[in-house]
């Protein structure tokens, strides 16, 4: 989604606010633009796509000062073009935008009727014209910014840069993050952490509803009722220099073969191998009191939940429901109360999983969060935050926070069987050990990489693909489906292979590839029958599966991946990789923007 950076600096600000966007890349945007002040007047600069048609405007028309705001658009209100880019002015005040203004319609037809002309199609610029009328009115930057702030409806991240005031920048979020950064003399915004990363560390995230109003040594803080809070300034662990794409032509690929080691950092946290057992830390609650488990994510992370779900039902024999946040949060349900509500989300700021999780604590739910940002809004809310260590993940189709979230929940379930008696020391042992194998089978995976290569060549032409999987490589067949139709923009689908015979068979002919997901498992021989079924009729079959599977199927695969042997319990984590490096080759021979696919934001932070 839109990102957003705003510094007041020493010296000129248009480079760092450059640099500070090309961090906020990974979000995903069709615009961008910055604003600075010179001889008190606003100057902006502003490009339609990449960030590069943003560089070459100002390399053809520089703009200087002390003080300024960036932002990378994502289109909502209006089309993707340059008229429509952020920063949004008026002569009086410029402002940045991420999220939605509800009621931007009435605002505008209210101000239109003082006189106030639009040139936009954005919601963004009923908030900079509200202000310019407080303005013009005589109120101060703060007094027209908190009056206007009471007067919007949605979610929102907002910064403002006003004229005549080179040591005043004014921000504030209702359901969209914002970092408020210290510096020595100078203080910075951002959408988050990465962004201000060379700049400090030194780092205060503002809470739901608060504005904040910012000089050059330092910042106050108001509440949503405009009363003065403080908020905690904290030393980040994000570092700039952890974003580089090293050897690796695409962040996606580097993030990807990043895997084994941010799945044995992951693992370090939550196993001890003395022991052989898994340690979550202190809880508040005691999970064996747990009667129900509610797990609910967007995407990606759902499919991870929905793993989970087997898992914790197979292992720890709990019932699970698993749902989309955005289906949840309208269904309302009744939960018994008492129950363990499991949030999974990348970023910890997807709007519709928060608001999920805001209903949950109405229904007095234990909150527990899977999170790859531990400073996010959903960690700050939870009782229990599961951190992956993926680190930061700047491709937008998410690979490696995927699997680290595969490994905490993995690890989670274990320590909910414990704690109901499900499994004994020798059971938690024997599960804990097998994941312990991960990292270095992991790389074994990664060695296959010019193979899967080759048959994503081979792939290349289709138009539909198929992906299937039962037991815990189904949700896998729906993630492999949705990592190609993200970056390649190939249609496929992902199907539990029991469902083949009520319909999907009707769409198979020597056109359509199958990627068969088919760990060795107790489900492994009906998964071997419905790709003998597929091959059938012709189906271009890609199993993924151990030796001795692939060896079941003869030569009338088109193609194996090999995955090294495993306990069941783990395979989801290692066939995940396979099915990423696939979508990898086919979009890269496509020639697809991989690490920013079109129409797609790293983080839904509005509905």
């Amino acid at each position: 989604m839109c990102g957003i950076i705003g510094i007041i600096g020493k010296g000129e600000v248009a480079p760092l606010l450059v640099d500070g966007l090309r961090r906020l890349e990974y979000r995903g945007y069709d615009s961008a633009g910055i604003a600075t002040l010179i001889d008190g007047k606003i100057e902006r600069r502003r490009a339609e796509g990449k960030l590069d048609n943003l560089v070459a405007r100002l390399e053809e028309k520089p703009v200087q000062g002390t003080i300024g705001i960036g932002h990378t658009r994502w289109a909502t209100h209006g089309v993707p073009n340059e008229t429509n880019a952020h920063p949004i002015a008026t002569p009086r005040v410029a402002v940045v935008h991420n999220g939605i203004i509800e009621n931007f319609q009435e605002l505008r037809r209210e101000l239109s009727e003082l006189g106030y002309g639009f040139q936009t199609q954005t919601d963004t610029e009923a908030v900079a014209i509200m202000v310019t009328r407080y303005l013009d009115e005589g109120l101060s930057p703060k007094e027209a910014v908190g009056k206007t702030l009471h007067r919007l409806e949605g979610a929102f991240g907002l910064a403002f840069l006003f004229a005549g005031h080179h040591d005043l920048l004014i921000c504030a979020r209702r359901g969209s993050p914002l970092a408020v950064g210290y510096g020595d003399g100078e203080m910075f915004i951002g959408s988050d952490a990465l962004a201000l990363a060379p700049l400090t560390r030194r780092i205060a995230y503002l809470e739901e509803g608060d504005w904040a109003v910012l000089n050059g040594t330092g910042v106050t803080v108001y509440d949503a009722a405009d009363r003065k809070v403080e908020r905690v300034v904290r030393e980040t662990a994000v570092s700039g220099a952890l974003i580089g794409k090293g050897n690796h032509r695409h962040f996606m690929q580097k993030e990807i073969f990043e895997q084994p080691a941010v799945i044995g950092d992951t693992l370090h946290a939550l196993f001890n191998p003395t022991t052989r057992s898994v340690h979550l830390g202190a809880l508040p609650f005691d999970l064996a009191t747990v009667s129900r488990i509610t797990i609910i994510a967007c995407g990606t992370s759902f499919h991870s939940g929905m793993i989970a779900k087997y898992w914790l039902e197979r292992i720890a024999r709990v019932p699970v429901e698993a749902d989309i946040a955005s289906e949840f949060r309208y269904r309302a349900p009744e939960m018994p109360e008492g129950g363990l509500a499991l949030f999974i989300s990348q970023s910890g700021e997807t709007a519709d999983t928060l608001a999920a999780l805001r209903y949950c604590r109405t229904q007095k739910q234990h909150i527990a969060v899977v999170v790859n940002q531990p400073e996010s809004t959903m960690a700050r809310e939870a009782d229990i935050i599961l951190p992956t260590r993926a680190g930061p993940e700047i491709g937008v189709a998410s690979t490696k926070a995927f699997t680290t979230q595969l490994v905490v929940l993995a690890c989670f379930a274990i320590a909910v069987a414990k704690a109901r008696g499900s499994i004994d020391a020798a059971r938690e042992a024997k599960l804990s050990s097998a994941l312990t194998e991960i990292p270095s089978r992991a790389s074994e995976v990664l060695n296959h990489d010019e193979k899967i290569q080759a048959i994503a060549a081979a792939l290349l032409e289709a138009r539909d693909v198929l992906y299937l999987g039962r037991g815990t490589a189904y949700p896998l067949a729906l993630e492999g489906a949705l990592k190609l139709k993200e970056i390649s923009y190939i249609h496929a689908e992902g199907y539990a292979a029991g469902e083949m015979k009520h319909g999907p068979i009707a769409l198979i002919d020597e056109k359509v590839p199958i990627i068969v997901l088919a760990p060795p498992d107790d489900l492994f021989e009906k998964t071997a029958s419905n790709v003998q079924e597929v091959m059938a009729r012709g189906g271009k079959v890609v199993m993924i599966s151990d030796e001795k599977g692939l060896a079941t199927m003869g030569e009338r695969l088109h193609f194996g991946i090999p995955i090294p042997p495993c306990d069941p319990f783990v395979a989801p984590i290692l066939y995940a990789i396979p099915i990423q490096l696939l979508a990898y080759h086919i979009a890269v021979l496509k020639g697809t923007d991989v690490d920013q696919p079109r129409n797609l934001a790293k983080s839904v932070t509005v509905e």
